[in-house]
């Protein structure tokens, strides 16, 4: 095994390689106790992914291919960075004071936090016995992988429903709809508080029937505290570039303020607390 290396923060991906600069072979990745993972960066006073400010702790892999993702560098576990859970927790361990004083936390996304499982349990175990609040971001596609015990130790679940059309969302994700939607059905049937967020594409996602049919599914759920309405942005596309992937929304434009405000308030005229 090789020794984990320096959990930093910003991203230590070259985007000339295609590849971290101590990518590991993937065949390392065979800890089911969690002790070590593969991490792509960390961000530190976030103010946007959970109550309070946040540490952002980026993981590697996802299975999904979403056309419009401004993170592609962290689809493979190798791109990561080998660490420690020990590692990520000593870090965290020097912003928990801060943290707890205003009501803050860590949020674990990616990737897709649930690829690596046992290591984001492992985090969030931890950062629980320092008092922090915790949140997984997700697309909900591994939430079947998610167990009771899993879920003790996460704290709020932000839910990125991409579309309520299954044709739509494979188009956008390269994968099925039904497993996040049964996910969410799931987290609505013990409690576990979610935020739903949802990201308006202009000529993709942006349909009022689109924007109904999540509404309509989310309304009824009590345990849903708020809908995140996202407006695209280009902020990711160079990394495609660099990467050499075709981006197929290099002509795309952000959503204009009109757009936005009828999709929020398609979610709000459902019953959804939307912003």
């Amino acid at each position: 095994m090789s020794t984990p290396g320096a959990l930093e923060s910003g991203s230590r991906h070259d985007l000339r390689t295609g590849a971290s600069p101590d990518a590991p072979d993937e065949d390392k990745f065979k800890d089911e106790q969690g002790a070590f993972g593969y991490c792509h960066s960390y961000e530190t006073s976030s103010r946007y992914d959970g109550p309070g400010l946040r540490v952002v702790l980026f993981v590697s892999g996802c299975l999904l291919r979403c056309t419009y993702c401004h993170n592609p560098d962290t689809w493979h576990l190798k791109d990561g960075t080998y660490v420690s859970a020990e590692q990520v927790l000593r870090r965290l361990g020097e912003f928990a004071p801060a943290l707890r004083s205003i009501d803050g936390g860590l949020t674990i996304s990616g990737g897709e936090a649930m690829v690596q499982l046992a290591f984001v349990k492992r985090i969030f175990a931890g950062a629980k016995e320092m008092g922090l609040h915790t949140a997984i971001e997700t697309s909900g596609f591994l939430g079947d992988r998610a167990d009771e015990s899993f879920l003790s130790v996460v704290d709020l679940v932000l839910l990125d429903i991409k579309s309520s059309d299954p044709d739509t969302y494979r188009k956008v994700t390269g994968r099925d709809l039904a497993p996040t939607l049964r996910f969410a059905e799931r987290l609505a049937s013990i409690g576990k508080p979610v935020w739903v967020r949802f990201t308006l594409v202009p000529g993709l996602t942006d349909d009022p029937a689109n924007v109904e049919g999540i509404a309509k599914f989310v309304a009824p759920m009590k345990n849903v505290e708020w809908v995140e309405v996202q407006p695209f942005h280009q902020m990711g596309s160079f990394k495609w570039k660099a990467m050499g992937i075709d981006y197929k929304h290099k002509d795309t434009p952000p959503p204009s303020r009109e757009l936005v405000n009828r999709v929020i308030g398609q979610f709000r005229d459902a019953g959804c607390r939307a912003r």
